[in-house]
Formats: structure tokens, sequence, C-alpha cells
């Protein structure tokens, strides 16, 4: 093949191909613990020789013992390789490929050592050799149509190939791939949205721009926000940061940094709950795209450890459930942000619907809601079409949080509904069968950098697609409304059973000789407790038996012969009156008002007997996103409904009398 066919979009086929070498001798499983790292060192192979004479002539020529930052400045780059070895002498002779690759990998510099080590690699290259597959895998690396040199794969195609071959990867061992990456259309939006609106930050002359990612897999959106920022102010000085779990991923995305100059030392190894790779550092921008629904029942301990020291931790503001760590990551993040005096920050993070409304009032998500809304850090919820990532069909949010707001935008949340801004894939990749294209991100990004105008604006084309609200009106009141407690008494066959089932009386040692007492009133109904109990008791004299003095005992007897009824006796319970569990109910008032003037407006003609427990009203936070949107279509017609079914029907006895025949 010639080097013209070298695409990103054909680069992943074409190494997946030599995957299909290992076959039998490897599980598909286990392909990626091959060509990953193999894939890695033709990338540094390739970037590598146009300075690799002059990386040689630099070591024979110095007899210092450190040449580190000598032969960095030969190969123009921030690593380097003094093994007199390349991808084409390593293969020059088959019987030496496993001793000349050792002999390359241990030429690199310390950092370059430190990235592929994570892969393991020796072990493979025994693996390989033993199944006599070595030669033949090294060597279609280094034909003409796996050139992977920057002039003719850039650093964005490059990482689009590492990903999608991580994508395979992950689906040949049932893995997630959604957690690895996230769709390159995807980033830019998000990184539009996180530093588009934000431009007027970045006009000095020489900025320092911290950025973060803690759950960065192989580094793509780091990389995104650096060509944005350096786009707007090309003499800003950006350094990127991440964390990663998973070593693959990390190691891809270390060395992605050092090709594009970085410090790869920025980028952390480990669980950002527990072992957080940055502690005490501070971003002037964050974004993340963490795995979705993922529990994180593994670092319980730790976190809620943490989350006992209030807000000299991270997770002062709560903890959601157990099965879904979202929210960890989110304020995981804001404690990272600048201080507003200092600059402030902004955050986009990827979400699921779960955080916009999980967790009753007071529950852990609910009370984070509250924090950040209360704290006025939330700009804006940007709701995205289903299908659009490869682990998953469901809809997306991008969250945009800020401590830095505009004036016009203080206490104020936009949500922009951009579902319907998409086209059809040509072909599905996983779950992803939606793409954005650039003219869809171009305008999304235009109406929620215009949010404000457009919400105000009832003539603007997408006026219906923004509502700007105040951080108050996603609060609320949740009431409890109780009604009285009426009852009557009775003993009936069924509440004899009840008796005879209660758990409580069954340990009472005097209970079959009750029961039986009580059966003498079978049929007999009472509408005031004083009377039913004046009957029961005498009941159990003439029996010759013992009425219970314990409270559990006498109240399991009411338990089982006490009936609500509208029209029974009003209970009391130390003088006042008793609220019907049964009938409790509950309503949720808007925090700005009064629950009194709701209660006496909504529930009070309805219920005239109901009022509210007022040591029971809890205030919690949520953000219908939907419900905003929702734009009520009415059902058909029934003629043509019925019409519709007709010809069914039709079809259905055609299809049964052709069978017949």
């Amino acid at each position: 093949m010639s080097p013209e066919l070298t695409t990103p979009q054909n680069l992943p086929g074409l190494i997946w191909d030599i995957a299909e070498l290992l076959r039998g001798d490897y599980k598909r499983s286990e392909y990626g613990k091959v060509i990953l790292p193999l894939t890695v060192l033709r990338r540094l192979d390739c970037v590598m020789a146009p300075t690799r004479q002059a990386v040689w002539d630099t070591d024979a020529k110095l007899t210092m013992s450190n040449k580190d930052q000598m032969l960095r400045l030969a190969a123009d780059l921030p690593f380097y390789n003094t093994s007199q070895q390349d991808f084409d002498s390593i293969v020059s002779s088959p019987s030496d490929v496993a001793q000349n690759l050792i002999d390359y990998i241990n030429g690199f510099s310390p950092n370059a050592r430190e990235i592929i080590d994570k892969y393991d690699f020796y072990a493979q290259i025994e693996r390989l050799t033993t199944a006599k597959l070595i030669y033949k895998v090294v060597k279609r690396f280094t034909e003409k149509d796996l050139d992977l040199s920057p002039d003719v794969v850039d650093t964005h195609e490059m990482g689009y190939v590492f990903e999608e071959l991580i994508r395979r990867f992950s689906e040949a061992s049932n893995e997630t791939a959604g957690e690895h990456f996230t769709p390159r259309e995807v980033i830019k939006l998000m990184v539009n949205l996180l530093i588009g609106p934000d431009s007027a930050h970045l006009t000095e002359p020489t900025p320092v721009i911290n950025v973060l990612d803690p759950a960065c897999g192989t580094g793509g959106m780091l990389s995104a926000a650096e060509d944005v920022i350096t786009n707007l102010n090309p003499g800003a000085q950006v350094h990127l940061f991440g964390q990663e779990l998973n070593p693959e991923s990390y190691a891809i995305c270390r060395s992605d940094m050092m090709l594009k100059d970085q410090n790869p030392s920025n980028i952390y190894l480990g669980n950002s709950f527990t072992n957080d790779g940055h502690t005490d550092r501070r971003f002037d921008y964050m974004l993340a795209n963490p795995p979705f629904g993922v529990e994180w029942k593994k670092v319980k301990a730790e976190v809620e450890d943490e989350a006992l020291m209030g807000f000299a931790g991270r997770f002062g503001a709560g903890l959601p459930r157990i099965n879904d760590g979202s929210f960890l990551f989110l304020q995981h993040m804001i404690s990272k942000m600048q201080p507003k005096e200092s600059g402030g920050s902004r955050i986009a993070i990827v979400f699921n619907g779960s955080p916009l409304f999980t967790g009753a009032a007071e529950s852990g998500e609910s009370n984070i809601r509250r924090w950040i809304l209360e704290n006025d850090l939330l700009e804006g919820i940007v709701g995205l079409p289903d299908q659009l990532f490869y682990n998953t069909g469901i809809s997306t949010y991008f969250w945009i949080l800020s401590n830095r707001k505009d004036p016009s935008h203080k206490n104020k949340v936009i949500l922009l509904d951009a579902r319907d801004q998409w086209q059809k894939m040509r072909k599905s990749l996983g779950d992803k069968r939606k793409e954005i294209n650039e003219e869809q991100i171009a305008q999304i990004t235009s109406v929620y950098s215009n949010a404000l105008s457009i919400a105000s604006d009832a003539t603007h084309a997408h006026h219906s697609k923004v509502k700007v609200f105040d951080t108050t009106e996603f609060g609320y009141q949740r009431i409890t409304v109780e009604r009285p407690l009426k009852l009557r008494f009775e003993i009936t066959d069924d509440t004899l059973a009840a008796l005879v089932e209660n758990k409580t009386l069954a340990k009472y040692e005097h209970s079959d000789a009750l029961i039986g007492a009580f059966k003498t009133l079978t049929g007999t109904v009472w509408h005031a407790k004083a009377a039913a109990k004046d009957a029961l008791l005498s009941a159990a004299v003439e029996a010759g038996t013992v009425w219970p003095t314990a409270a559990p005992l006498t109240k399991a007897i009411w338990s089982c012969i006490s009936v609500s009824d509208p029209a029974g006796e009003l209970q009391t319970l130390k003088g006042e009156t008793a609220p019907d569990p049964d009938l409790r109910d509950y309503e949720n008032v808007p925090l700005n008002e009064d629950i009194h003037c709701y209660f006496e407006r909504e529930v009070k003609p309805h219920v005239p007997d109901a009022w509210i427990d007022e040591t029971k009203t809890k205030v919690g936070y949520e953000i219908p996103f939907t419900r905003h949107f929702y734009v009520y279509k009415p059902p058909r017609p029934l003629a043509e409904i019925d019409a519709e079914l007709r010809k069914l029907e039709s079809q259905i006895q055609t299809l049964l009398s052709e069978v017949t025949e």
C-alpha cells in the first residue's frame, strides 16, 4: 500500500488487521497488550526520526554522566532514544527481533521508559518470541501504510487512532469502551461551551492557563482545550494536567503529552477519589467525561472519611448514592477551582440524566444540587442527543459551572435544549448512531453564548430552545400533609386471623387464651375505643385469662382490630389529633412560595380536615430539564387510529389465509 492511504479513518482497521496475526496464540481480549504498546512505540519512532542522528552524535560526543538535558535539546523533543536501533533495524534480522526490540526500549529517556513500563511489554516480547510471532508482528508496523509521522497523522488524528483501537479492544473483551474516551465532536462542542463564552478572560498578552481533566482517558479533551485556548491567544502558556485509572489509557495520554511538549508528569495514574494526584492545585479550566453510573463501593470507606471533614475535604456538600459517583467527580473538580479573587475557574462535565433529579429532598444528591445552586456555581446545562456515545444510547447533558459569572448571569441558570441537533452516522460505532456536525456545533455554541438575549426575545428562531431561571426556582419545600386518624373497632374472622399471625402477640404466654376469649365477640363492632376496651377486658375476665399490660402487646392488639373508617372515632395522641399514616401525602411547594398559601389554595379545598406537619418539612433541589422543554402533542384522531387498525387486521387476515392454503 502507498503512504497516501494512511488516514486516521483507515489506520485503526489496518492496525486491527495486525492483531489478527495473534489469533490462536492470544485471546481476542489480550490483543491490546501487544498492539497498543507497539502502536505507541511506532508513533514515537516516527516522531524521533528527523533528529535521531543528532541524538546519536550528541550521545557519542558527551562524556558527562547526566546527558538528559543535552540529549533533549538535540532531539528537539521532551524525550529521546540513544539506542542505535529504529523500527527498520529492529526487523533487519528475523532471528534478532526480540533482542533488538529490548535494546531499543532500553534506549529511551527515563520519562518515556516510565510510560512504556506501564504496558508490562517485556512479558509480551517473551510470549511473542515463544509463539514465533514477533518478527511478523513488528515487521508489519514498519510498512509504509503504517507511517505514523506527524506530517502524515497529526496529533488529533493520532488521538483518534488510539481511542478507536481502545474501543475495539474493549469490545473484544466485553469492557466498556465509553469509560476510556469521548467522541471527537462531543469534545469539540464541550470545549467550545467551556472556553468560547470566556474568551475575554484569555486576552492578556501571555496568560498562564492550567487545565485539568480528572478522568482524562487518552487525553483528547485536554488536547482540544489547549487548541482552543492557543487559537484564541497564541501567546498563552497552557499547562495540561490529568488523572486516569486505566493504565493503558494513562500511558497513551502521557506519551501524547510528551509529543506536545507538555510535562508528562502532570498526568497521574490512580483513582481521583482516593489518591488525588493534584492535591492543593487549582486550575483555570476543568473538564471531564466520568463513567456514567459507576458505583464507588470499593472506595466507600475513604470517601466517607473525607466527607466527615466537611468542606475541609472535597465532599462537604454531601455524598450521592453508592451506585453513581458522578457528583463525587463534580465536587472533586469544584474543590480545585481558583478563588474568585484570583480569577476564578470554569468547569464542563458530561452527565447522564440522573444527577438532574435523582434523590428526594435532603438526600445526598439533592443537598449537592442545593449547595451548587445556592453558591451560584451552575451557569448552564445543555441537553444533548441520545445515541451520541459509544457505550450507551441514553441522553446526556453538559453541566457548565463557573465562579466568575458575568454580572448579567448572577444567580441565573441557562437550560439549552440541543437534543435535536444531530445527524445520522453513515455507519454506527457501538451504540453511537448519531453525531453533531460542524454547523450544529457552531450553532449550539452561538445559542449558548447569547442565551440571555435569546430567552428574552420571543421572536428569535431558537427562543423555544433556551430557558433562563433564577437559581431558587429549582428549589422546593417538601411538605407532609396529614389527615386525622378515624377508626372503628371490630372482631371478625379477618381481625382474629391478624391476631393469630401477629409476631408480637405470639411471644405472649397467654395469647391463645386471650384470642379464644375474643372469639366470643365475633361480629361485634364498636365505634368508640373505650367501649371496645371495656368489652374486650370483660371477655378476657370471663375467660379467666390475663389482659397484657406491656405497651407493645396492647399496641399489637389494637392494630389488629382497628379499621380505618371516615365515619369512625377521631383518635388522639398526647392530646393532639393523631395522623393516619395510610392517608399521609406529600406536596412539593416552590421555594419562593409560602407553604401555607400553597396549602390553602391547592390542598385545603380537596381535604378540609388536612394539616401540615411542619416538623417534617424538607428543602430539596432538582432540575427537571425535560419538563421545561416538554411540548404537548395531541393524540391522533380516533378515526385515523381505527382506520390503521382495520388495515392491520386486513393484512393479518391475508397472511393467515396464505398460511392455511
